[in-house]
């Protein structure tokens, strides 16, 4: 196949092949061992936090649905693996009618995590589940870190409204699930129409600074912005000398001129003077965005600052200095046979270092302390306590192979803001510390 001949889909046809090929050598194996069949239990986890960050955010759980519906193995793929001698043919034959049967559960898309917490619980046959570990881990990696960046940053900008702007600063691909999760932390908008297309998110968008300098001067440039895109658009005014292109923006577009931006320069000075000149030119309506290479930090010194949006790009979609979460998907639990009716055995990985586990199926429960305020993680693997039955964290997102929770993305948004709402204000804190609240284990 001529993988040119694919071109650049928002989507793909199949996931089958994200994923390493040791996922495959171990199914050959355990098949042909006959311990393929065995009921096992995986979950993802994070053992710690990225450096400095108080809590984690769950986000592209609605895209790892997505992958384990389309993880198929067609002749095309089929043929890739059998031409590179990759497993052999008892393993392909397997493979070609590979369907997940199992069941999913996990943290809904959108609430908070932390170290220990069992974001996602994948339970079937071991051949089954074993296979779903990298594209689940690629996809949640990637957009629980953008995610959790955009939360602080969001968090930072209080009622202001954040435009995500990163898509040329990563993958094309990536682009589309960086709007998305960025959505989810608290992001208004996107430039990105590949995410406004594939997942509903508003874009918005006007010129960049080639526009302004394609025409002879500044006012043409203005006048052809405003005579095409109305009063309403938000014209670029530091190419040049910023107060002479505010001037002129009022002038052309009158006191009705939707916004300016600003994209250099002292922000935080700039902005001041910018809204000074603004107001007394009659423009009070007139809104202020300001872009540059704005993370968190830099947003949070801006608070001060008469700015009404905030434009970011490679900090977003890079995770702000963590552009992974460091989860894992780890085997906890498995039968000694393929019965159904086998009792599940907690396994775990014992290390000295870092990287040991914790056997054992799990559930988790937020404890909240008397105000409503969460005050711990707690993650056990016996009966869950009678105080936290109502507490209980994961849900059911596949049952039996069938996706049983999928839901609009703007739920999934909501859900974050009262997730983050219900955390103890530190959680808020851009300055570094340990997880907000801590994990226990019964």
């Amino acid at each position: 196949m001529n993988t040119a001949d694919l071109g650049l889909p928002v989507d793909v046809p199949s996931t089958a092949l994200f994923t390493d090929q040791y996922e495959l050598t171990m199914l050959q194996a355990a098949l042909k061992a006959g311990t393929g069949g065995r009921r096992s239990v995986f979950e993802v986890f994070t053992r710690r936090l990225p450096e400095g960050r108080r809590y984690g955010v769950v986000a592209g759980t609605g895209r790892v649905l997505d992958a384990v519906e389309n993880f198929r193995f067609d002749a095309g793929v089929l043929g890739f693996l059998r031409e590179r001698n990759i497993v052999d043919e008892a393993t392909l034959q397997w493979l070609a009618g590979y369907r997940f049967s199992g069941d999913i559960w996990g943290y809904p898309e959108g609430e908070v995590c932390f170290p220990g917490s069992p974001i996602l619980r994948v339970e079937g046959s071991f051949a089954e589940c074993v296979l779903l570990e990298t594209v689940i881990l690629s996809i949640l990696n990637h957009d629980s870190a953008i995610a959790a960046a955009a939360s602080r940053m969001s968090s930072a900008a209080g009622d202001r409204p954040l435009i995500e702007m990163g898509a040329r600063r990563t993958h094309e691909l990536a682009a589309v699930a960086a709007s998305r999760a960025a959505y989810v932390g608290g992001f208004a908008t996107t430039s990105d129409l590949a995410a406004g297309f594939r997942y509903g998110i508003p874009t918005v968008g006007t010129s960049a600074h080639a526009f302004t300098l394609l025409h002879d001067n500044e006012r043409d440039a203005f006048r052809a912005q405003v005579d095409s895109l109305g009063r309403g658009t938000t014209l670029l005014v530091d190419t040049y000398d910023v107060t002479e292109a505010v001037r002129m923006a009022v002038e052309i577009a009158g006191p009705d001129l939707g916004a300016v931006r600003i994209d250099s320069g002292d922000l935080l000075l700039v902005a001041h003077r910018v809204r000074q000149q603004l107001d007394e030119l009659g423009a009070t309506e007139t809104k202020i965005v300001v872009t540059s290479d704005l993370d968190e930090y830099a947003i949070a010194s801006l608070r001060a600052a008469p700015v009404d949006a905030y434009g970011v790009g490679t900090q977003l979609v890079t995770g702000s200095g963590h552009p992974t979460c460091s989860m894992v998907y780890k085997l906890v639990a498995r039968a000694h046979s393929a019965d159904l009716k086998a009792p599940l055995e907690p396994v775990a990985k014992k290390s000295l270092g870092a990287k040991s586990s914790v056997g054992g199926r799990k559930w988790a429960a937020r404890r909240l302390d008397e105000h409503g305020v969460a005050e711990a993680e707690v993650v056990g693997t016996g009966p869950v306590p009678a105080e936290l039955a109502d507490a209980q964290l994961l849900v059911e997102l596949v049952k039996g192979g069938q996706v049983v929770a999928r839901e609009p993305l703007d739920a999934v948004r909501d859900r974050h803001a009262a997730a983050r709402a219900g955390l103890p204000l530190s959680a808020t804190q851009l300055s570094r510390g340990e997880a907000v609240i801590p994990t226990e284990y019964l």
